[in-house]
């Protein structure tokens, strides 16, 4: 018995919706009896939120094209000026009413574009019919004119016109509404899905030359080791994609049978651990981790998948971090050579090391002041850094990440004293996202 009943439209085009929309048949529902029929007029504005992966892009995409009806659909991440936001939608609106592309006049105001949205709209199809307008990530509305947003939500009454605005978003409408007020819209929340929805979900996609118990048995013990730490519908399929191949090995070898689930559990157990270090991460391509299954190789040799080679920071916490470096493992006495550019004619017997048993790596990191940090800073930093709030709260947070040490605090003559915690492999591979030789800087390594 189908789910969705709507006179306007045919049971086989409602059957064929409900196929794709797997899990989201009520919100599905609630949307066909705010639409209503296609010559119905439609509630002027609708706010669609949910965490992300909620299936809030998806659905509204297959809704939509299943049905046919006339609709725009445009990402506010991609136009992120209002300019290229209304130029878009009226671009969208064109094709919709002529199978050819006219050229597009300027739009620069929110009244231009009020006034080019009729003239793209006289048409007798889109005059005796809904046009649906989805500004998908919805949020980034904030960033531009103060009278984008409210104009959206009160489009149908500016234009005269029978269209509907579908606000997609990850925050809810409090977060969203514009403080000088505006029509509000009609709230429909996505929930996020169970593990029994990304259950249904994922065992929908099985490989046709597998049976559906077999990819579903997989897919419960993928969910078994992920969903703890990932509820994304989208990088859950690309772990079950990507893994697939691993579990049906002693399978495709002949060496156990679909049902033997105990023995394909053994074999992907350990492979299954090592890619959930990487979630999200993608710090290799799809086809170094298959070449990885197939070499079979230990956890040693995933240098970069489980070992961090380094954090992404902001660009002046490198340039920080870096001098930190400097500061700790060179002595203080070798600043003026390396960082003073004009500092004159200097003996080189005063920078010999006179009987030096241990390199300052092996002894470790010593303590240095702040006001020596932040001079190292502005000798290797090009362009000239202000002693400002923003620098001094980032050497906090580099000290809440546990990359500097506080020392010596209780001082207070003195002043704070830091010592960097971090390795050489770690700072070099640092140093090579800013373009910075910090070998040549090192007293070590001269």
């Amino acid at each position: 018995m189908p789910l969705f009943k709507h006179p306007e439209y045919p049971e086989a085009t409602l059957l064929h919706l409900e196929s794709l929309v797997t899990c989201r048949e009520s919100q599905v529902s609630t949307l066909l009896s705010i639409f209503g029929e296609r010559q119905h007029l439609s509630f002027p504005s609708l706010f669609i939120y949910g965490h992300t992966s909620s299936g809030k892009t998806y659905v509204m995409q297959m809704l939509l094209k299943t049905l046919e009806l006339p609709h725009v659909f445009v990402n506010c991440i991609e136009c992120f000026t209002s300019r290229l936001l209304l130029e878009e939608i009226l671009r969208q609106l064109q094709r919709l009413s002529s199978k050819e592309d006219p050229p597009l006049p300027s739009c620069d105001t929110f009244n231009d574009f009020i006034r080019l949205f009729k003239q793209a709209t006289v048409t007798p199809d889109l005059q005796n019919q809904t046009i649906y307008v989805v500004l998908d990530k919805a949020e980034q509305l904030r960033e531009t004119e103060a009278n984008i947003l409210p104009g959206f939500l009160r489009l149908q009454e500016l234009t005269e016109r029978n269209v509907t605005v579908l606000l997609l978003s990850e925050i809810v409408w409090e977060l969203l509404r514009p403080n000088t007020g505006c029509l509000e819209p009609l709230p429909l929340y996505f929930p996020d899905y169970s593990i029994g929805h990304l259950q249904k979900i994922l065992t929908h996609y099985h490989p046709p030359e597998y049976s559906f118990d077999f990819y579903a048995a997989y897919i419960n013990i993928l969910l078994g080791v992920f969903y703890p730490v990932c509820r994304d519908l989208k990088e859950l399929r690309h772990l079950a994609a990507l893994n697939f191949s691993k579990y049906c090995e002693p399978v495709v070898q002949g060496e156990a049978s679909e049902r033997d689930t105990r023995r394909l559990w053994k074999n992907i157990e350990s492979h299954l651990k090592k890619a959930m270090q990487t979630v999200y991460l993608r710090e290799i391509s799809s086809s170094q981790w298959e070449q990885l299954q197939q070499d079979d190789g230990e956890p040693g040799q995933l240098k970069g998948l489980s070992a961090h080679a380094h954090v992404e920071l902001p660009y002046y916490s490198k340039f920080l971090l870096i001098a930190a470096y400097l500061a700790s493992y060179n002595p203080s006495r070798t600043d003026k050579r390396f960082f003073v550019k004009h500092h004159g004619k200097i003996r080189k017997k005063n920078f010999q090391k006179k009987h030096e048993k241990t390199s300052n790596h092996l002894l470790g990191p010593k303590p240095f002041p702040l006001d020596r940090l932040l001079a190292i800073v502005y000798s290797i930093v090009d362009s000239r850094v202000a002693p400002s709030a923003n620098i001094f709260s980032q050497i906090t947070s580099l000290v809440t990440l546990q990359l500097l040490s506080l020392v010596g605090h209780d001082d207070q003559l003195n002043g704070p004293r830091y010592k960097c915690n971090v390795s050489l492999d770690f700072i070099r591979a640092i140093s090579r996202t800013v373009d910075f030789d910090i070998i040549k800087y090192l007293y070590d390594f001269l």
